[in-house]
């Protein structure tokens, strides 16, 4: 069965030597990162396609890890981007059938971010872009980001919304004073990156940038970001007081957004996905290397779902959401 998985990362470490040490450390990442994946995140040949194969996964949809040029002002975040960009755009054009990207936005320079994406969609063949949470301390609903929702827009390509270290004061207030580790952990992967996006959409809805930008698609890892169980209240709760919108907030997000399963390996919040967003906007993803290909393709495999929905499921979705050229 082909399967496509869309939340894959990687990094080219020559270009994050270019950011000041201390400006990644301001903005939160702890010493050594994910340093004990450094070989699978800046592999994009033979390493990365062997573990694809042992796992059975056919494409890898492929963004860039950070720290990246988020943390860059001006031309050398602008740099930074279209560096990285043309990277990935190699390993895209030596392995088609295998790999696609996800563009890399210089975001503090929103202008020549909406230009790099169109240039990463036109020239290198990029089926969308993903965006790692605030920017500057701000999200895209935002004014200044409305050339980059205007861009993806007009291109007719998706923006992925991922998750990024939170800002200082967020840190302190929510995270801080914890032993250890714990607080780290607990403002990323164990809690604090999922309420992040969840807020980022919303904001989305609430500020009307979904209804200035109807044709705009959003993606969402990590089964939903908690947003499908929490949908009937957000929406009890929050349309009422939102008259500006067009449409209830529960409505605006089922038109708008589809949702990966990246990271995530129980039935459980699987289950929910399906019943609030339906088979046609749920994608299977698999958050390499921070997961691994086998854990997310054993769990694809215990899965007892309808032939034609599993299809769906694993790569049908997917092919149609980001246009993937199937091989010949």
């Amino acid at each position: 069965m082909r399967i496509v998985a869309l939340e894959e990362h990687f990094a080219v470490p020559s270009l994050v030597r270019r950011i000041d040490p201390d400006a990644i450390a301001r903005h939160g990442f702890p010493p050594g990162f994910a340093s004990h994946l450094g070989k699978q995140l800046s592999d994009l040949d033979a390493l990365r396609i062997a573990e694809m194969d042992e796992a059975g996964i056919t494409v890898h949809v492929l963004s860039a890890s950070g720290p990246g040029a988020d943390l860059l002002d001006g031309a050398d975040g602008i740099a930074f981007s279209r560096d990285i960009n043309d990277v990935l755009g190699k390993a895209v054009a030596a392995h088609p059938d295998r790999f696609a990207g996800f563009a890399h936005l210089p975001m503090r320079s929103p202008q020549q971010a909406a230009d790099e994406l169109e240039r990463a969609v036109r020239d290198l063949g990029f089926c969308g872009a993903l965006i790692n949470g605030l920017t500057e301390g701000r999200f895209l609903d935002d004014p200044r980001f409305d050339p980059i929702l205007a861009r993806a827009e007009q291109l007719d390509v998706p923006i992925y919304l991922h998750p990024n270290l939170p800002p200082q004061s967020v840190r302190d207030a929510y995270y801080g004073g914890l032993p250890g580790l714990t607080g780290f952990r607990l403002s990323t992967a164990a809690w604090g990156w999922h309420s992040e996006v969840a807020i980022h959409v919303l904001r989305l809805v609430l500020s009307g940038a979904l209804d200035r930008h109807p044709k705009l698609k959003l993606i969402i890892g990590h089964m939903g970001e908690g947003l499908a169980a929490m949908m009937v209240r957000s929406d009890k709760i929050l349309t009422a007081e939102a008259p500006h919108l067009t449409r209830s907030v529960s409505q605006t997000i089922l038109d708008q957004v589809s949702v990966t399963t990246s990271g995530l390996f129980t039935r459980p919040p699987l289950d929910v996905l399906l019943a609030v967003f339906g088979v046609d906007r749920v994608l299977f993803s698999i958050d390499y290397p921070y997961s691994t290909n086998r854990t997310g393709r054993d769990f694809l495999d215990i899965l007892k779902l309808p032939a034609a929905d599993l299809e769906k499921f694993a790569h049908g979705n997917a092919d149609r959401l980001l246009k993937l050229p199937r091989p010949r």
